[in-house]
């Protein structure tokens, strides 16, 4: 438990070259783990009182899950018609649009759990930047519900994050996306793959580019460090703008011998003004 108060739920919610075949189908036998023990300990600890959270949003208390429902549920959803493969605000749902047309990402689709719109961008942002992990629980949570509420479940191997930079994750301490990828884990099944991909340099953040600056900032910033032959990957990111940074991953993963990839994300900016 940290800051405020918070319960980090679920384990984990609070804080070069590539190998042979054998060690992509050594990933795949062991990407059938079972997820009920993080969701008893999660059940086991919002219902006990000596861990009692307030809400965040709110302030509201007993609140298990660091989000009352119904500040949760005033949240902004992702647009009602929205890319199929990028989930940006489109036109129409039933075809891609423009930019992916013109270029294709690398991963299959993105789905977002909500809109990147006020309060959760505060959350969002105070936990990266205000320096309040304790956030990560209530984060992950959200993206839990949402996925609990989907009928959809792809067959997924592997959930990897999107990983910073070691410099960067030194100077923050933690990884919000590795708290999310706990939460698509634990939903949609797959193992997490905490060490199969690393950042190799500390790209520029991404918020003052525009579109085509974004995906020159983050062109070969990911290195894969085994073969994933065959395997579907889920990637996790806290906010997706262009989608720049899930490409990139998403690319070396294919480079990797990945079989499709899918990518999740807490919320979706809009692009408009990119």
């Amino acid at each position: 438990m940290r800051g405020g108060g918070t319960l980090e739920l679920d384990g984990g919610l609070g804080h070069g070259g590539l190998s042979s075949l054998s060690e992509s189908q050594n990933w795949a036998n062991l990407a059938r783990g079972p997820t009920m023990l993080s969701n008893a300990i999660a059940s086991l600890l919002n219902n006990c009182l000596v861990f009692e959270q307030h809400c965040q949003l709110c302030g509201q208390r007993p609140c298990a899950g660091g989000v009352c429902p119904a500040c949760a549920a005033a949240l902004a959803s992702p647009a009602a018609t929205r890319c199929p493969v990028c989930a940006a605000a489109a036109a129409s749902s039933l075809v891609p649009c423009g930019h992916c047309l013109r270029r294709p990402p690398a991963f299959v689709r993105l789905h977002a759990a909500y809109g990147y719109d006020y309060p959760l961008d505060g959350l969002i942002g105070a936990c990266k930047y205000g320096r309040q992990p304790a956030l990560q629980g209530a984060l992950a949570n959200l993206l839990r519900q949402q996925l609990q509420s989907t009928h959809e479940r792809p067959e997924i191997d592997l959930v990897v994050a999107v990983p910073l930079a070691p410099a960067r994750l030194a100077e923050r301490g933690f990884n919000l996306p590795d708290a999310l990828a706990q939460a698509v884990a634990a939903t949609i099944g797959g193992r997490i793959a905490h060490d199969l991909c690393v950042r190799k340099r500390n790209t520029a953040p991404q918020a003052a580019l525009d579109r085509r600056h974004r995906l020159r900032n983050v062109r070969d910033a990911f290195c894969v460090k085994r073969r994933c032959d065959g395997l579907s990957i889920a990637i996790v990111d806290d906010v997706a703008t262009t989608g720049a940074t899930l490409d990139a991953l998403a690319k070396a993963l294919q480079k990797a011998g990945a079989k499709r990839v899918e990518a999740w994300v807490l919320a979706r900016a809009s692009d408009h003004k990119i």
